[in-house]
């Protein structure tokens, strides 16, 4: 078997922009803390990456053979298998995602999106949930680290360099397992999409305030913590955003 394309370009660019920006968020908050003067910062990179997870989603139903979710929804039983195979050996091996790192996948799908949601209303004001973004962050941060060790273990037990693989492109397979495109005009609109839903977060960005106003919506999130207003002037756009 020869080097086949199978992963498109749009999915890689998610998967390495996503972990680039969690990382980055994730130190931000976690590590600096909210005192930091670059913590407004994270849930600007929170607000972007969850974008991204959006245009994945659709591209998990549209998208090319190994990108759709159909290609990579297992139920139990066969995680199970291939967690039994991938211990004592054997086991089948899969093109695409395995059921290991489909579980990781989705996993990671829903936190980063209920990781916006808190995020958001804490941003509207909602300090309640505020320990909830705080605790899915952190339950974040595990699934990544056990979808990171799984990686390796899986390239050290099957000398498959699938981290690699989401570099170029692409695994050893059949001709007929192969993608015909990478779909480079997908991935051009993706990072046209998101690029500009970061750039519009940041110009709008008041450190004064701490706010944001998201693009095409207008409505003011506040980042961080504003030791002169706490918060009112937020308070005062919402009441300007209700009265129109």
């Amino acid at each position: 078997m020869n080097p086949v394309l199978i992963w498109d370009l749009p999915t890689r660019l998610f998967h390495w922009l996503l972990s680039a920006g969690f990382i980055a968020a994730a130190v931000i908050s976690l590590g600096m803390g909210e005192h930091s003067p670059l913590f407004p910062y994270h849930g600007i990179i929170g607000l972007t990456i969850a974008l991204m997870v959006v245009i994945r989603i659709v591209w998990g139903i549209v998208g090319t053979r190994y990108a759709r979710f159909g290609s990579f929804i297992f139920g139990p039983g066969a995680v199970v298998e291939y967690m039994k195979g991938a211990i004592i050996g054997g086991g089948k091996r899969h093109i695409g995602h395995n059921p290991g790192s489909s579980v990781a996948i989705f996993a990671l799908l829903a936190l980063v999106l209920a990781l916006a949601v808190t995020g958001f209303m804490t941003g509207r004001g909602n300090e309640a949930v505020k320990e909830v973004h705080e605790i899915l962050a952190w339950t974040t941060v595990g699934v990544v680290v056990v979808h990171v060790m799984g990686v390796a273990f899986h390239t050290i037990r099957h000398r498959e360099n699938i981290t690699a693989s989401m570099i170029h492109g692409r695994k050893r397979a059949e001709a007929s397992n192969a993608i015909t495109s990478s779909k480079p005009i997908v991935a051009a609109l993706f990072l046209i999409i998101a690029g500009g839903w970061a750039v519009g977060l940041v110009r709008n960005y008041d450190p004064a305030t701490q706010t944001t106003t998201l693009p095409l919506f207008g409505t003011a999130l506040r980042l961080g913590e504003n030791e002169r207003g706490e918060g009112g002037d937020l308070e005062q756009r919402r009441r300007h955003e209700d009265d129109d």
